[in-house]
């Protein structure tokens, strides 16, 4: 492995980085993107890729839509990479639904396979908690602990917990609606800039999801996992396995522990990692990573001047 690969990881977007009429200008150019989307297509029976161009927007954002559309963006990205450079990353590492892209990516995980499993993900996940029970709020400019205590602090009966660690002073919580608001208020009774409740339906890596993980872990059963080509960060742990039966396990456990984005960022650049690179639509996790390896350099792949770009980086 060169030098280059070692300073190296790729990251995949998660559920939020969608829109109607992502990756259409990568389309036109590349025709790894439709032949992507037209494998999941066939495997769920249904157009993704008509969704993707003509909306309505309503429905590509419904979470068993959104979570097969966003694993075939991401592996056509990786797929138009692989066809047009040699070069290959140290690392990869996916914020919670892009987990499971980063494993196809890593040749842990077969895509039509990926594909079965993350709509029965999001449909686990969706049928796990009635809808306007559960709720999530993003809360900014507190540390990780002040948001742990205050859910603590209000959850009563009820559930709240800090979900996404997503960057310094950005953290997710996840939990009962009721809850949540609470939580929400406490924070910015104690100096938070923002807390912001999130249009989501599903109240996602809490406490509350612990069924729709029993659920997934039968379904894994008969899905084939190996060994990935490519160290992959788990967010659960923030490690990466080489067994399947311990892979297997990391993406139950994702559904109700929290996302460890921060540490995962924070662990490649401490590895080595100087170049992290964003696949998939938008630019997210770019601006969320800048924010965590400072000194590093973030660039992402949504259409071909970004493509572009990034081949003339690496190629220098």
């Amino acid at each position: 492995m060169s030098e280059q690969q070692k300073k190296l990881a790729f990251v995949f977007p998660g559920q939020g980085s969608q829109s109607v009429g992502m990756l259409t200008q990568l389309a036109a150019d590349y025709p790894e993107v439709k032949q992507t989307f037209d494998k999941a297509s066939f495997v769920l029976g249904r157009d993704l890729w008509a969704l993707v161009t003509s909306g309505p927007e309503e429905e590509l954002n419904q979470t068993q839509n959104t979570q097969p559309v966003m694993l075939a963006a991401g592996v056509a990205v990786w797929e138009i990479w692989c066809k047009h450079s040699a070069i290959r990353p140290a690392w990869m590492a996916g914020h919670s639904l892009g987990e499971y892209t980063a494993l196809v990516c890593s040749g842990a995980l077969f895509f039509e396979d990926a594909v079965k499993l993350v709509e029965a993900r999001a449909r686990f996940m969706q049928e796990a908690v009635p809808s306007g029970v559960g709720a999530m709020a993003a809360i900014l400019g507190l540390d990780d602990n002040q948001v742990i205590e205050i859910c603590a602090s209000v959850a009563g009966t009820e559930i709240v917990s800090a979900v996404n660690f997503n960057s310094p002073g950005q953290v997710v919580i996840a939990g009962h609606k009721a809850a949540v608001e609470r939580a929400a208020a406490a924070a910015k009774k104690a100096g938070a800039k923002r807390a912001i409740l999130l249009p989501v339906s599903v109240p996602s890596h809490c406490a509350l999801m612990q069924s729709a993980a029993d659920r997934l872990d039968e379904f894994m059963q008969d899905i084939a996992l190996a060994t990935p080509k490519i160290h992959t960060i788990h967010n659960v742990d923030v490690e990466s396995h080489t067994a399947p039966e311990v892979i297997r396990n990391t993406l139950k456990e994702q559904l109700y522990k929290p996302v460890r984005w921060v540490e995962s960022i924070a662990l490649m650049h401490n590895k080595g990692v100087t170049r992290f690179i964003e696949c998939g639509p938008g630019k997210v996790l770019t601006g969320v990573d800048k924010r965590i390896a400072k000194d590093a350099e973030h660039l992402a792949i949504y259409d071909p001047e970004t493509l572009n770009k990034v081949l003339e980086k690496l190629n220098d």
